[in-house]
């Protein structure tokens, strides 16, 4: 079978599912109701990626695309669009955002191809009558906090409003560190929150001078964690101990021992 003839056969699938003779539980879903699945499959398919399991991956990917025929077989069932409307927007969305492959646009940096991006995409935002009301409108707020972050720092950056380099955002992190400190001594828990929030965001804005997704930067330090906090678990089991049992210095000792 052809890649065109095996997504095809997903979408027919998906519309048995969905059938009068189909599965009770894929007829009962919604929009709505197979939302948090998309999200577990996205965060499933970024971990086989960090662990570098690539037939994971593989299978991971499947259940990704599930999602996308999923939502689109329910839109098919009350006319608001099929499979092929999606299918028709990407692949043109692709071609007019890359005029510097398909047309005769020229970017002969990752920049270049930035500043072409965001020109395609205001014009079309033109073209629809869905210019953003101001810069930062256009970022969802329904984001997971460290996405919208970066996503806010970075189109503020895009305009000129930003630290000229990343000493002076180090600078400013021991800035917000000290008023921290002050904050955890005698104030109130909202303040708290406020000074480790900004704190948070300069982090943030750190992550993007040094070119590192502060995502993936914390999804890999909870992955050490986890492997060197398993390490301390194993060795007290060989020991006959759990974890209630072991005093802080055994564990102390047994981090470091990971550590190595």
């Amino acid at each position: 079978m052809s890649t065109g003839e095996k997504f095809q056969r997903l979408v027919e699938i998906m519309a048995r599912l969905r059938g009068p003779d189909g599965c009770p539980w894929d007829r009962e879903q919604t929009f709505d109701s197979v939302k948090p699945y998309t999200l577990e499959e996205t965060y499933e398919v970024l971990d086989a990626i960090d662990r570098r399991d690539w037939n994971d991956l593989s299978e991971e990917l499947g259940d990704f695309l599930l999602q996308a025929v999923f939502y689109a077989q329910m839109a098919g069932e009350q006319n608001l669009f099929a499979i092929d409307d999606a299918l028709d927007a990407i692949n043109q969305k692709l071609i007019r955002r890359h005029p510097h492959v398909f047309a005769d646009e020229s970017a002969e940096t990752a920049g270049d191809v930035k500043k072409i991006w965001g020109e395609v995409k205001a014009a079309e935002k033109k073209e629809k009558g869905k210019q953003a009301d101001t810069l930062l409108s256009g970022v969802p707020r329904a984001l997971p906090a460290l996405v919208e972050a970066q996503q806010i720092a970075s189109r503020a950056a895009g305009v000129g409003f930003d630290w000229e380099n990343a000493e002076q955002v180090i600078d400013k992190l021991h800035e917000e560190l000290a008023e921290l400190n002050e904050a955890r001594r005698n104030a109130t828990h909202d303040r708290l929150e406020d000074e480790l929030g900004d704190m948070l965001f300069v982090i943030v804005n750190l992550a993007r001078f040094v070119k590192v997704d502060p995502e993936q930067a914390l999804r890999r330090t909870n992955a050490k964690f986890r492997e060197r906090f398993g390490f301390i678990e194993r060795k007290l089991s060989e020991r006959g101990k759990s974890l209630q049992e072991a005093t802080l210095d055994e564990m102390e000792a047994l981090w470091q021992e990971a550590k190595r």
